[in-house]
């Protein structure tokens, strides 16, 4: 897979008036994927890149040592239109090398606790682990509190790009990271996962019954009309962890040694000791 070409793809729908329509930050480049893509054989799966990975707290454009990814500032572009492909390449850069810089720990961090029982991880020069998100493009609003309607025309100005990333891949796991981002694949990948209530995942509240917690399992060979070649195993739990209110230290290492025993069930992710 040519990813340059991608990426082309990618940037030219921002300079369509429209897409501010949608709430999409028009001078924030697209994130396909967090880390090393290249070597992983594990991702997680979200909705779309946070603003904060473009802004500070304020909202001020990230710059100097605290700039994550490339904008059209300091592309010195006007449009995405004039990219060139060593510009290209850069943004590619910035997505492999994500968690050698400043990344943002306060999401990944937790993300990355799930997969230490497969023993990958984002972080570290070997790493065989990264991030995919469904739509890649940051939006000014949080995907939550997005309309519907905008949900879904950003979901067809994707594309099928998902698929195009995954087929040209070594991953051979998804993790899926909450109930949004279980239904949105769902109708990306043209597929059923199968669901299971998990008692131990169950967010107390103050009254009446807890919030239940879902564990979802599956295999999938093609993602819409992209056919992968392969098999992959998806893995998913409803609640979404960094955000669901309630979610305790206890449900993320349950959620975590579940995600370890699926695996290790599933699909061998461990290979054999070189004899020396």
């Amino acid at each position: 897979m040519d990813r340059i070409k991608l990426f082309r793809k990618l940037v030219t729908k921002l300079d369509d008036r429209r897409i501010e329509d949608l709430e999409v930050i028009p001078w924030a480049c697209p994130i396909p994927f967090f880390g090393n893509l290249n070597a992983a054989q594990v991702a997680t799966v979200g909705l779309n890149p946070s603003n904060r990975e473009f802004v500070s707290a304020s909202g001020v454009e990230l710059d100097g040592a605290e700039r994550r990814f490339p904008t059209l500032s300091s592309l010195a572009l006007n449009k995405w239109q004039n990219v060139s492909s060593d510009q290209l390449r850069k943004v590619d850069l910035a997505c492999l090398h994500y968690f050698r810089g400043k990344p943002y720990d306060a999401w990944f961090r937790v993300l990355d606790k799930l997969i230490v029982g497969l023993n990958h991880s984002y972080y570290g020069i070997f790493s065989e682990a990264c991030h995919l998100d469904l739509c890649p493009y940051a939006t000014s609003t949080k995907w939550g509190e997005l309309p519907n309607q905008v949900k879904i025309s950003l979901l067809e100005v994707s594309g099928d790009f998902l698929g195009e990333l995954i087929a040209g891949s070594q991953l051979k796991i998804l993790i899926l990271n909450g109930q949004g981002v279980i239904q949105v694949f769902e109708k990306i990948a043209e597929t059923k996962l199968t669901p299971s209530e998990i008692d131990e995942w169950t967010l107390p509240r103050s009254s009446g019954r807890g919030v239940a917690g879902m564990s979802y399992h599956g295999r999938i060979s093609r993602i819409g009309k992209k056919q992968l070649k392969r098999e992959i195993i998806v893995l998913g739990y409803s609640h979404n962890i960094q955000s669901s209110f309630g979610v305790t230290t206890r449900v993320r290492t349950s959620i975590g040694s579940w995600i370890t025993s699926m695996a290790s069930q599933e699909i061998n992710l461990f290979p054999p000791a070189q004899s020396i």
